[in-house]
């Protein structure tokens, strides 16, 4: 790797490092009963911790949001955690060669994945505009909520936590955008690895005669199941093509002799049931989108870390339940879906868990017991996302009912469920095989296998996340929420259950191998003998398919390889948009704050909105389908269609200075996609303000 993003690695990693290091005593008071003391988390947790802080300050404007006023928050807040903890004994010495490997892990993760991902380091495609111009925007706030850079003078209707959340540590270590972008996925790609490492660990250590040696080389088998692996849609790799919209039952393909991998395809996996979407965290780290489902990877596997937490306590501890209401907040801060899956899941721990500890006394204890603690999930929940909820309006606008009978299609809706015609799409029994048939296969093995057996701490607690995520697949088949989609109505919904129920899945799949394998000695008649090897020999068939997804997605996504690039991810725009890239840095350098930016709008996805999404400046319209979405209405972003289009064309000075006034405008930028899109009047603008920035047929004027 070119020396300058060696720096650039190191000197991220080490902030997230002393991050970590400065929260150790928090993580190591929560996870003390964990093996590695929740080393892992205490980064994940400081990180979290740190940017909330910022976020509620600044809110609250009491200081604004600077790389001093971050500093001074961290060193406080980690004074007072001393404070807190000061007589709480710590056994470093006892943990440190554990501490070292997930150290060096967690570095080695940001190393790998920065260096893959400078093949292809170009932020652009897909939503990655969208991302930048969040991060950008946050990091040119002075206080909260953020300004939305697409749609001048509203603040982001998004859930931007996870955006933040990166500008903290961008402005904390002074690292420019353009490089942060790209270091923060690597840095979500080691927080899932190292994490879902952590959790492993810990299951295993709860099955007997499993030696510490042997537990961290199955912690690794989990990290890479969750981070790595794919589902069995890989088997088309070995058959002949098909239509992506109409693909063949597995028991129809054709074996396609000597053209493996048969140009497969790595994003079929996860499109590969009829307009819906049903990604997992391999995909997401390959198409390198800093998306909300991304970015609560790590609140998500805290999480999941704090399930097995409660599970292992016995009783349940309110201190417990008042961390996961704060991560709960977070997770639906960052994506909004996940805070409410993890909500329910909780919900339900709650119930279980207040079942087992009143099952001999009456049902009051159990109702006041899981009551309390419901209480505090909720309590916390709506405390700790106060401030962001007051800026944030949700998309969905009813609850649909898939393929809804014709006497409630002319109800129409009843309360917040929708009834609507033409809105009818079941997912094909073996298409839902391909996507789940490895853990199902599993969790179905894993029921049987648990017959007349007494349950450990773990099987309780990988049998609830296991029948969690089947019902949150099973979901989608009945209902939806509603967006402004009509074809994909149901993709959404999809997408972010299906998301959360892989990882939950992975987890139980290496789990229930790994516990079946451990009980093989006491497998001592010959039929058990042949069933438990044929049950072991068909989950490392079917594991085959989904842990070669990267050997086909990895070179794909980073174009094979073929062109080491660096991690700045606006180069491109030099050979693209050489202009823009020049006006860019320019406007980076120069211009402070975030006044208004007039530039070229035109639809997702595209080139355009490239100033306002590099720069954070706002501008009056960006992406039309996004702003669509976040307001509700079609009719928000087009009402602006004909002021901008006026602007640059209207010759007539008054004309002009009446929309300017009316978005408080104080830049006009002029490129190649203005002059392409527009036939631009230039001269009223030298008359309105002055020409501040001039590169060939790019210029900025600043309006007087």
């Amino acid at each position: 790797m070119v020396n300058s993003d060696l720096l650039f690695i190191f000197r991220w990693w080490g902030l997230i490092f002393l991050i970590g290091f400065s929260f150790l005593p928090l993580s190591y008071k929560i996870f003390n009963s964990y093996i590695d003391k929740g080393y892992i988390f205490s980064k994940i947790l400081g990180t979290l911790l740190l940017s909330y802080l910022v976020f509620v300050i600044s809110f609250l404007h009491i200081t604004k949001f600077t790389q001093i006023s971050s500093i001074t928050i961290w060193i406080i807040s980690v004074f007072i955690i001393y404070f807190i903890f000061r007589k709480q004994k710590f056994e470093l010495r006892k943990n440190i060669k554990l501490f070292i490997f997930e150290e060096v892990l967690f570095l080695a993760g940001i190393i790998a994945w920065s260096y893959l991902k400078s093949f292809q380091p170009d932020i652009r495609d897909l939503e990655k505009f969208m991302d930048f111009g969040f991060i950008n925007s946050v990091l040119r706030a002075d206080y909260f909520p953020p300004k939305d850079m697409w749609l001048t003078p509203y603040p982001i209707n998004y859930y931007y936590f996870g955006h933040l959340t990166t500008a903290v540590l961008t402005k904390i270590s002074a690292i420019p955008s353009f490089i942060s972008f790209n270091l923060m996925l690597a840095t979500i790609f080691s927080f899932c690895f190292g994490a879902s490492f952590s959790i492993g660990l810990n299951l295993v250590q709860l099955i007997k005669k499993i030696s510490l040696k042997r537990s961290v080389l199955l912690g690794l088998i989990f990290a890479y199941m969750i981070s790595l692996s794919g589902n069995l849609q890989t088997i088309y790799a070995f058959f002949k093509g098909y239509s992506t919209d109409t693909p063949l039952p597995f028991w129809k393909l054709v074996l396609s002799i000597g053209t493996f991998p048969n140009a497969y395809w790595y994003p079929n996996a996860t499109r590969f049931i009829y307009h819906t979407i049903h990604e997992f965290p391999s995909y997401s780290f390959v198409v390198a989108d800093l998306h909300g489902h991304v970015l609560d990877i790590p609140i998500v596997l805290t999480l999941i870390a704090m399930a097995l937490l409660i599970f292992m306590s016995g009783k349940l501890r309110f201190s417990h339940f008042l961390l996961v209401s704060f991560l709960l907040s977070l997770s639906y801060m960052t994506n909004a879906w996940d805070g409410l899956i993890y909500l329910l899941l909780f919900c339900i721990i709650a119930i279980l868990k207040s079942i087992e500890e009143f099952h001999k006394s009456r049902l009051k204890g159990f109702i006041l017991n899981s009551g309390k603690f419901m209480g505090v999930l909720f309590g916390g929940f709506i405390i700790f996302t106060l401030l962001f909820d007051i800026n944030f309006s949700p998309f969905a606008s009813g609850i649909g009912l898939n393929c809804s009978p014709d006497f409630l299609i002319r109800m129409g809706h009843l309360g917040p469920f929708l009834f609507e015609s033409g809105q009818c799409q079941h997912s094909p029994w073996w298409q839902l095989l391909i996507l789940y048939g490895f853990p199902l296969y599993m969790i179905s093995g894993f029921v049987l296998f648990l017959r007349k057996r007494a349950l450990t701490i773990a099987d309780k607690f990988i049998l609830t996340i296991s029948l969690f995520s089947i019902f949150l697949i099973i979901i989608p088949e009945f209902f939806y929420l509603k967006d402004i989609y009509t074809t994909y109505f149901r993709a959404n919904t999809m997408f972010k259950l299906a998301y959360q129920a892989f990882i939950m899945f992975a987890l139980s799949s290496v789990y229930i191998l790994i516990r079946i394998i451990s009980e093989r000695k006491n497998f001592k008649k010959v039929w058990q003998k042949i069933i438990l090897i044929s049950f072991i020999s068909a989950a490392f068939f079917l594991m085959f398919f989904v842990t070669i997804y990267p050997y086909f997605s990895i070179p794909s996504g980073y174009g094979n390889f073929a062109k080491y690039k660096r991690l700045n991810g606006i180069d491109y725009l030099q050979t693209l948009l050489p202009g823009d890239y020049l006006a860019i840095n320019w406007i980076n350098k120069n211009i402070s704050g975030q006044p208004v930016i007039l530039e070229a709008q035109g639809d997702s996805y595209t080139t355009y909105a490239r100033i306002s999404a590099n720069t954070g400046l706002p501008t009056v319209l960006g992406w039309t389908v996004h702003e669509w979405l976040w307001r509700g209405s079609y009719d928000v972003p087009a009402s602006r269609f004909p002021d901008i289009i006026n602007l640059y064309e209207t010759s007539n000075v008054g004309i002009a200075k009446n929309i300017i006034n009316k978005y408080h405008i104080s830049y006009i930028y002029i490129g190649s996609l203005e002059r392409e899109k527009y036939n631009v009047s230039e001269d009223k603008f030298k008359k309105l303000g002055k020409l501040v920035y001039s590169n060939s047929q790019t210029h900025i004027y600043k309006i007087n």
